[in-house]
């Protein structure tokens, strides 16, 4: 899995033509397909004759991505670019959201960083453990640390000696935006995809944008777009609430800054992962919403 998500949800319908509206066809039924996917309960329903084939489909491109973004199967590109510290003709996939990630890394001075997986893994060891990790660990995991640590083109990805990559704060967003591809090749429309992150494409059946509820309070319409929110003590090592998942590459420790949750949308929900996972180690209103403007069509939609 890319993340302890617990709940992968998909909704589709078939894009009836202007000839078919005008002559009444009626929509296909919808088809419900329960099962596990990304690690965690998955449902899809689409509204579509060749619902289930086109569900097939659907979870084959998800356990393909998962064969090249996974930090959870040992054999996936990224276990192995970690495990052996370079890896020969990359995945394109791979090279997509590292080059993305790359941009917000750079956007966001620094905060960014996939390669903040060595002070990640210790911090989930020091807690099974049931202590925090000493500063001297934290010093040397940073010692790591760092993007310019890292070289990619399509021919090689290298990362220096004992550093390794996670794609946690932007993997399940690229997930969304390549099943929302899928499907709209399939002739659907009316999407809506929860893999933690939100993409929609068109609104909801009937009209009217997807109604999306904030962890913070309120809600949001969404269309068209993508959405994604971070909160610093969403998931948190230690059962007390206090030591957040979201790692600041600078100091090696969670995040500081006081935000209940940050939410950005965008047009991809890729980019709108990354954006609100730097933004949550961003304590400035003013800082965030520069970082977001770097980016065209993303904007901040909630910062609590």
């Amino acid at each position: 899995m890319l993340t302890r998500r617990r709940l992968l949800t998909i909704s589709a319908a078939l894009a009836l033509t202007p000839a078919a509206l005008r002559a009444g066809t009626p929509p296909p039924a919808a088809r419900l397909w329960s099962g596990q996917a990304l690690g965690a309960r998955a449902s899809i329903r689409l509204a579509h004759p060749d619902a289930e084939a086109i569900s097939g489909r659907v979870l084959a491109e998800i356990d393909r991505l998962e064969d090249i973004l996974s930090l959870y199967r040992p054999d996936s590109a990224l276990a192995r670019l970690n495990r052996d510290g370079q890896l020969d003709a990359p995945p394109f996939e791979l090279l997509e959201c590292l080059s993305l990630a790359g941009a917000v890394h750079g956007a966001s001075g620094g905060r960014f960083d996939p390669t903040v997986q060595p002070l990640w893994a210790l911090w989930a060891e020091a807690a099974a453990a049931g202590h925090q990790p000493a500063p001297t660990e934290i010093a040397a995991r940073r010692a790591v640390v760092g993007w310019e640590g890292v070289t990619l083109d399509s021919s090689r990805i290298s990362l220096r000696p004992g550093a390794a990559l996670t794609l946690n704060g932007i993997g399940q967003g690229y997930v969304a935006d390549r099943v929302a591809a899928l499907l709209t090749a399939e002739g659907l429309s009316e999407i809506l995809i929860d893999t933690g992150e939100f993409r929609a494409l068109g609104g909801q059946p009937g009209g009217g944008p997807w109604q999306i509820t904030l962890a913070a309070g309120g809600q949001l319409g969404l269309s068209g777009r993508a959405l994604a929110s971070s909160s610093p003590l969403g998931t948190t090592f230690d059962q007390t609430g206090h030591d957040g998942h979201i790692l600041e590459p600078a100091t090696g420790r969670p995040s500081a800054a006081a935000w209940r949750e940050i939410a950005i949308s965008a047009p991809s929900a890729a980019l709108a992962d990354a954006l609100s996972t730097a933004a949550c180690m961003i304590p400035d209103r003013e800082e965030i919403a520069a970082m977001v403007a770097q980016f065209p069509g993303a904007r901040v939609e909630a910062a609590v």
